[in-house]
């Protein structure tokens, strides 16, 4: 009971973060947006026992929201990554498209003879599928992830060198804020 409850949420909760992402005004809050409603689905995995997977998802939207981060910081510094912007182009044309794609998949799901099983399943599964993946790097791959992770970390840190801090002083409604380099100077 547990389980379907917590299924039920975080599939609300993946839903209307992904409708968020084409509801926001900003590039900052899509970004946010998509990686909740991943790690939503990534959790939702875990729930199903697909360990490798749900924390294969949760670590790859996690990373590319961070890479993302980098490129907003690096080519657009912080404020216009957080001023209104339309996240939809060809807002019909995508509609139409979306709606098509969605009543074909719906029929074949409806109309496709599903197969019968054949064999029996290994033990575990989430090992077979690990192995079937990513063969024998899948160690490789679990220890560098988080090494990757600190990497882009330091490279956010990196990028913006003068932060909110550093332009307002402790006093962080003082306006103007502080020019280039000039620090906590009053």
């Amino acid at each position: 009971m547990i389980s379907a409850v917590l299924f039920w949420f975080l599939a609300v909760v993946a839903t209307a973060a992904g409708i968020a992402v084409f509801r926001v005004d900003s590039m900052a809050r899509a970004t946010y947006a998509l990686a909740v409603s991943f790690v939503a689905v990534g959790v939702m995995l875990l729930l199903f026992n697909l360990e490798y997977i749900g924390v294969i998802t949760i670590l790859m939207m996690v990373m590319e929201m961070a890479i993302m981060g980098i490129f907003m910081i690096m080519f657009m510094g912080m404020n216009p990554a957080l001023m209104p912007m339309s996240m939809v182009h060809n807002k019909r044309g995508s509609a139409i498209l979306a709606g098509g794609v969605f009543v074909g998949l719906a029929t074949a799901v409806l109309l496709v003879p599903w197969p019968e099983r054949r064999g029996t399943p290994v033990a575990d599964l989430t090992e077979s599928l690990g192995e079937t993946i990513m063969g024998s790097k899948m160690l490789v791959m679990l220890t560098v992830s988080p090494v990757l992770f600190a990497t882009l970390v330091a490279a956010i840190v990196l990028a913006n060198p003068r932060g909110r801090y550093d332009r307002f002083g402790d006093d962080l409604r003082r306006r103007p804020p502080a020019g280039p380099g000039e620090g906590d100077r009053r």
